[in-house]
């Protein structure tokens, strides 16, 4: 179990470098886009594991190793202190804001979808 969670962990940690920076390079903006669409996705992602109600050991393995190490808590934490120290405190209101509010409901939507599956 604990070699599972730590390989999917790490290709979890990969995805959210190469999607975050796919983003961030697009959108070219103060505004973290890079990490809301990576904790949206997961919390999307999370919410079908739990909908599908997917085995204890399998809920394990891709909604700790996989998906925990994809979104990141921290660092959504840390854009919307920054952009608030960089006086940009809309940008960081709205960042945090956002994020919490859609990703409730990302992760609601998620878990219908699984439940549907």
């Amino acid at each position: 179990m604990v070699l599972g969670v730590g390989v999917v962990g790490g290709a979890g940690a990969i995805g959210r470098f190469l999607l975050d920076g796919f983003v961030g390079a697009r959108a070219r903006s103060k505004f973290p886009y890079g990490t809301l669409v990576v904790n949206l996705s997961g919390a999307f992602v999370l919410g079908v594991l739990v909908g599908a109600a997917v085995g204890q050991g399998a809920y394990r393995i891709a909604g700790t190793g996989l998906i925990g190490a994809f979104t990141t808590f921290s660092t959504w934490a840390l854009e919307s202190h920054r952009l608030g120290e960089d006086g940009e405190l809309s940008l960081g209101f709205a960042n945090f804001a956002v994020s919490l509010l859609a990703g409730i409901a990302a992760a609601w939507a998620g878990q219908h979808v699984g439940a549907w599956l």
